[in-house]
């Protein structure tokens, strides 16, 4: 765990509103990376600014236990051309923590992660949370994600 400063950004990609209570959240994020490798959204993504992926939990209705967005996409140059059934979205930049999750992701070793954050004393913004799934996560039985916890 680091502490660590964000520059501002935008992504486009698909999104889901869900909840982690009765774990929905598994189910809907688990059918988002689906539809995301089935329907290949990453080459539908116009302006990429590289092929990183990014997980970004957003519009939290109030905490971790409350209804959020969750968006996952790719960093763009711009928000000019939005395909249908995507969406566009700005983040600012901020003071986050930064956490990684190392092991086989097939095996939860993300959520597994955010289970120790969600547990952490963190004096959490519920701003924008994000996960970078880049070159270290290319290898699913042995990748590193990096995951950034907005706070005050």
């Amino acid at each position: 765990m680091n502490n660590v400063r964000t520059e501002a950004c935008k992504v486009i990609g698909i999104a889901v509103r869900t909840t982690n209570e009765n774990n929905q959240a598994a189910e809907d994020i688990g059918a988002l990376w689906e539809k995301f490798m089935k329907e290949g959204i990453l080459n539908a993504i116009p302006n990429k600014v590289d092929n990183t992926l990014y997980s970004i939990y957003t519009d939290y209705e109030k905490d971790h236990t409350k209804p959020y967005t969750t968006l996952l996409g790719c960093k763009v140059e711009n928000l000019d051309s939005i395909p249908e059934g995507m969406t566009g979205q700005s983040f600012d930049g901020g003071n986050y923590v930064k956490f990684t999750a190392k092991g086989d992701l097939t095996k939860g070793s993300v959520i597994n992660e955010w289970v120790k954050i969600w547990n952490m004393e963190i004096d959490r913004a519920f701003t924008a949370d994000f996960e970078i799934y880049g070159e270290k996560a290319q290898n699913p039985s042995d990748a590193e994600v990096d995951i950034f916890i907005a706070v005050k």
